[in-house]
């Protein structure tokens, strides 16, 4: 076995038993009909891990030479925010609350409008309130996802 393989091979390992972990967990979680969706979810991501993993053991996965220093400098912060987001704030304001907070940190970060422009943090806000509101409305109207909820919802 070559590097470039075992170089796929790793994280496809990884990925599959993270989808593993993550199918198990939904179909033992009661009530049931509150996981159908975490359930489809798991099922596609189990597949495509499992996919991932035969190309990789196979020796089919051929592209990828890392991550240039400069490309992971720019989604660092984007990784912070999100690992914030999921172990800190998450479970403490709920999940709406704190998406939206996450997503109007992520947008400010990430837009190349001066912090100093009034108007475009007013359209940040508006843009993020729209988000948020699809999210609410799809998650909890129609898919009937649970959500974490914490001080507010």
């Amino acid at each position: 076995m070559n590097s470039r393989r075992i170089q796929h091979l790793i994280p496809a390992s990884v990925v599959l038993a993270l989808a593993a972990v993550v199918i198990v967990l939904s179909f033992t979680q009661e009530p049931a009909a509150a996981f159908l969706f975490p359930r489809i979810i798991s099922v596609v991501m189990f597949v495509l891990a499992f996919w991932n993993f035969m190309r990789a053991a196979m020796g089919l996965a051929k592209v990828g030479g890392g991550i240039p220093m400069g490309a992971f400098l720019n989604i660092a912060p984007g990784l912070t925010v999100i690992g914030l987001l999921v172990f800190l704030v998450l479970t403490w304001l709920g999940f709406y609350a704190a998406s939206f907070i996450a997503f109007l940190a992520l947008y400010t970060i990430y837009d190349p409008v001066p912090l100093r422009n009034g108007q475009a943090f007013l359209k940040r806000i508006a843009v993020t309130t729209c988000f948020i509101a699809v999210i609410y409305g799809l998650f909890d109207r129609v898919l009937q996802v649970q959500t974490p909820s914490g001080l507010f919802f």
